[in-house]
């Protein structure tokens, strides 16, 4: 369980965490994309940007369980890295017609969003002085 000094508030599971939510958000918009190319869909692209979603939320998930700081701070890295993977394939999806203009950036900034969140928690942890959730 995570305590909150600041409002006085602890996360009881990685459910209510803030990035988590986003990641989720993000992970279902992802998955409405179609990928479609002229002779049929791009199943290696689809694959990849769905898992990546994917990371986010599930290392999120994985470093809150840890119980931790030191371990969630590290699983929490690895979703950010994960969040600047799916941004990656963000620009290659609308390059290629994938991701229309509105969606691309509606995508973008979610994903944008999602990394300056799991940033700011990294931030904050780091700040805390006991070692456990």
């Amino acid at each position: 369980m995570l305590k909150v000094k600041k409002k006085k508030m602890k996360i009881k599971n990685f459910e209510e965490i803030k990035a988590w939510k986003h990641a989720e958000e993000l992970t279902v918009e992802v998955y409405k994309i179609k990928c479609k190319t002229a002779y049929g869909i791009d199943i290696g692209y689809k694959d990849q940007i769905q898992r990546a979603c994917i990371s986010v939320m599930s290392n999120i998930a994985e470093g809150f369980e840890r119980n931790t700081n030191k371990e969630f701070i590290r699983f929490l890295y690895i979703a950010k890295g994960s969040c600047a993977e799916v941004r990656s394939l963000l620009h290659i999806g609308q390059l290629l017609g994938y991701i229309s203009g509105n969606k691309y950036e509606e995508l973008l900034k979610l994903a944008t969003n999602t990394s300056k969140l799991i940033a700011g928690f990294i931030k904050y942890l780091k700040g805390l002085k006991e070692n456990k959730l």
